[in-house]
C-alpha cells in the first residue's frame, strides 16, 4: 500500500493549491483527480468563461472601431466556433500548466475516483475500474461543485442547459433565456448579447447580481437595457416544456402574471450543488450539514486527519477562498503559523461589460448591522481615462465608518475594476483610514485613481466633482 504524508482528493483551485503548498513545506503529497487537472475553475469556470468574454469585448470593440478613428472594411462578424474552440485551448494550456507544477513539485497524480475508507484510507477506482487502497497521514477533500439542478429546470445538457454546456454550444442560437443573475448568469447574458443573440435574463430577486450593491446593480441593468437585452426582475420561471427544438417558457412575473414565450435555449444559472455523494462521507463519520461539510477555523472535520476546503464548506464559492483556506489548511498541518480567513473581506468579481467588483459591506448591510456611515462615489464620467478610453460607463462607490473612519465596503462597476478590486482588499485588511488613502498619491490618468476621488467625495474634498 502507497503511503502519503498528504492525499488531497480534487485538482481545483483547493486541491492544487493545497498539494504544491503541502510539497513545499516536505510533506510527500499526492493528489486524486477523476477528470482533469485544475478542476472547474481552469477547465469548465473561470478561466474559458473569461476567454469568451475577451472574445466578446474584441467583437465589441471592432463593431465600433470607427469611435476610435479605426476603419474596418467590410462586415465584422463573430465566428462562435473559433471563440469556443479559443476558449477550450485555454482551458487545455492552463491545465497543462498544473500539471506542470505538480511534477515540479513532485506530487504523484492519481487518476480515478477518490472515496473514504472507514479506517481513514482513500479507495481509488480509476477508469477501469481496479481499486486501490492509499493510506495517508492527512487527507484534504477539495471536490468542490457542479450546476445546480431545479426541479422545474431539469437539464438535459442539449436544449436545457448549465454552464457547462453553455461554453461549448455547437452553434450560435437565436434566441437564449438565462435563468439566474449571479456572475455566472450575468456572464453568460452579456456574452451571448453581444454576439447578438436575443438576450433575455431571468431574475428571482428585485435586482440583477443581489450580492451586489443595490446603486452598482441598477448601473449594470440599465447597461443591460441599453446593449438590448430584456431583464425581468422579481420573475420566477414556472416551468420549461421542449418540443419541437424549441424551448417554451413559463415565467410570472412580479404582478403575478403568467408571461409565455418560446426560445432555442435556457441556461438555468442558478446556484452550484456541492459533490459530496460516493466520497465515504458517511462510512468514515464525517459530520455535514446542508449539504456542506463541517469544519474549524483550519478546516478540520469532526474526523481527525481528515479536512475539507472549498466549495464543499461553507463560505463564498470562489477560487479564490479555496486557494487561501488550502493554505491556511495546509501551514496548519506542517506546524505553521497560519492566520485564518477573514471571510468579511472576500472580493468578489463579475467579468461582464461593464465589470463589477466589491469588497466589504453594502450600504443597506452597514445600515442594517447599525453603522453611521459616509458613502463617496466618484462616476467613470468625470475620469479623463475612462473619457480617453472611449467607455464612461461606471463608477467607484465607498462606504466608511463615520466613527473610525474605517473602510467598510468598496463597490466598483466599470472598465477593468475587477483589477482594482485588491487595493480596497488591502486597505481594509492593513485597517488603513479615510486620510491615509487621501493622503497616497494616485498616478494619473488611471481608472484606479477614482478610488481616491470616491473617498475625496465622502469627506466633502472631491476636486473634479
Amino acid at each position: 500500500m502507497m503511503s502519503f504524508d498528504l492525499l488531497v482528493i480534487g485538482s481545483g483551485p483547493g486541491g492544487y493549491v493545497a498539494a504544491i503548498r503541502a510539497s513545499q513545506l516536505g510533506l510527500k503529497t499526492a493528489v486524486v483527480e477523476k477528470a482533469d487537472l485544475g478542476g472547474i475553475c481552469l477547465n469548465w469556470g473561470c478561466i474559458p468563461t473569461k476567454a469568451l468574454m475577451k472574445s466578446a469585448q474584441v467583437f465589441t470593440y471592432m463593431k465600433h472601431a470607427q469611435n476610435y478613428g479605426v476603419v474596418c472594411e467590410g462586415e465584422v462578424k463573430a465566428d462562435f466556433e473559433a471563440m469556443v474552440k479559443r476558449s477550450r485551448g485555454v482551458a487545455e494550456s492552463m491545465s497543462k500548466g498544473i500539471q506542470y507544477l505538480l511534477k515540479k513539485n513532485n506530487i504523484e497524480v492519481i487518476q480515478g475516483h477518490g472515496k473514504l475508507t472507514a479506517d481513514k484510507k482513500v479507495e481509488v477506482t480509476n477508469n477501469e475500474g481496479t481499486i486501490t487502497i492509499y493510506d495517508a497521514k492527512h487527507i484534504i477533500l477539495a471536490t468542490g461543485a457542479r450546476s445546480r439542478i431545479l426541479p422545474n429546470l431539469p437539464q438535459d445538457g442539449r436544449k436545457i442547459i448549465g454552464y457547462r454546456e453553455a461554453l461549448t454550444l455547437p452553434k450560435l442560437p437565436e434566441s437564449i433565456l438565462v435563468v439566474g443573475s449571479g456572475a455566472i448568469g450575468s456572464e453568460f447574458a452579456f456574452f451571448y448579447n453581444s454576439l447578438g443573440v436575443k438576450t433575455t435574463l431571468v431574475e428571482l430577486l428585485p435586482n440583477i447580481l443581489p450580492v451586489e450593491d443595490e446603486e452598482i446593480s441598477k448601473q449594470v441593468e440599465r447597461a443591460f437595457r441599453k446593449q438590448g437585452m430584456k431583464i425581468m426582475t422579481e420573475a420566477n420561471v414556472e416551468s420549461v416544456n421542449v418540443n419541437n427544438d424549441r424551448c417554451f417558457v413559463s415565467i410570472k412575473d412580479k404582478k403575478g402574471n403568467l408571461i409565455e414565450t418560446d426560445v432555442d435555449i435556457v441556461l438555468s444559472a442558478v446556484g452550484i450543488q456541492t459533490n459530496l455523494e460516493n466520497l465515504g462521507l458517511e462510512t468514515a463519520g464525517i459530520q455535514t450539514e446542508k449539504g456542506k461539510i463541517i469544519v474549524d477555523d483550519y478546516y478540520n472535520t469532526n474526523v481527525k486527519g481528515i479536512y475539507a476546503i472549498g466549495d464543499i464548506v461553507h463560505g463564498p464559492a470562489l477560487a479564490h477562498v479555496a486557494s487561501q483556506e488550502a493554505i491556511v489548511c495546509v501551514e496548519k498541518i506542517a506546524g505553521k503559523h497560519s492566520e485564518t480567513v477573514d471571510y468579511k473581506n472576500i472580493p468578489g468579481c463579475t467579468y461582464t461589460s461593464p465589470e463589477v467588483a466589491s469588497v466589504g459591506m453594502t450600504e443597506a448591510k452597514a445600515l442594517a448591522e447599525g453603522y453611521e456611515i459616509k458613502t463617496g462615489k466618484f462616476p467613470f464620467t468625470a475620469s479623463g481615462k475612462a473619457t480617453a478610453a472611449g467607455n464612461r460607463d461606471g463608477m467607484i462607490k465607498v462606504i466608511f465608518d463615520a466613527k473610525t473612519d474605517l473602510l467598510l465596503g468598496c463597490h466598483m462597476v466599470g472598465d477593468n475594476v475587477t483589477e482594482m478590486i485588491s487595493e480596497a482588499v488591502i486597505l481594509r485588511k492593513a485597517q488603513m483610514k479615510a486620510e491615509d488613502i487621501l493622503s497616497a498619491v494616485h498616478p494619473h490618468p488611471t481608472m484606479s485613481e477614482a478610488v481616491k476621488e470616491a473617498v475625496e467625495a465622502a469627506y466633502g474634498e472631491a476636486i473634479h466633482l
